[in-house]
């Protein structure tokens, strides 16, 4: 067998040895925090649900953006992310609210944003807070895509969700 063949088969041995080991060491992190994970993750999304319905959109972002700059470390970050969310799914329409907000596909603009966003808020970006107007991105790409529970929310009543299709092509009869 040749030498660089030896070489392939160790080196995808001890890929497989570091793969293995990394999914037990996974099983053994979500076995002992996984239960606490889900329940703050629950907890707070119903905070932000509750505190949702009596405020609009704007107030569920100042509410977070107001937390936001109290967090310390990655776990308050994330569970700020998580009452963002809830909140803003239970909250009153803010007319306007994602007006100029980029879509999650429109990557550069979304970090321009992002950041234009942080410094409207003076948050830092040690803090993540890009993260935080991620979340106000996918809330609002969220409404805009027709047929979802919440879509067009801020519209007002009576008005059409997109403009009607255009008329289908006529036909015309061609000669025998």
């Amino acid at each position: 067998m040749p030498t660089w063949m030896k070489i392939l088969l160790v080196a995808g041995l001890l890929l497989v040895l570091l793969l293995a080991g990394a999914a037990v060491a996974g099983y053994f992190v979500m076995r002992s925090y996984g239960p606490r994970i889900l329940e703050a993750t629950r907890r707070n999304m119903a905070e932000g649900a509750e505190y949702g319905r009596r405020t609009d959109n704007e107030g569920c972002l100042n509410e977070a953006v107001a937390r936001h700059a109290r967090v310390e470390g990655f776990t308050q970050i994330i569970n700020n992310h998580v009452f963002l969310r809830g909140c803003l799914e239970t909250s009153r329409p803010t007319h306007g609210f994602c007006d100029g907000v980029p879509r999650l596909t429109e990557f550069m603009k979304g970090i321009g944003w992002q950041a234009q966003q942080c410094q409207r808020y003076g948050l830092k970006a040690e803090q993540q807070c890009g993260q935080l107007f991620q979340q106000v991105q996918q809330f609002c790409d969220r409404r805009s895509l027709p047929g979802l529970p919440g879509a067009d929310a801020d519209r007002a009543p009576g008005a059409p969700a997109m403009p009607p299709p255009p008329p289908a092509p006529r036909e015309t009869p061609r000669a025998p």
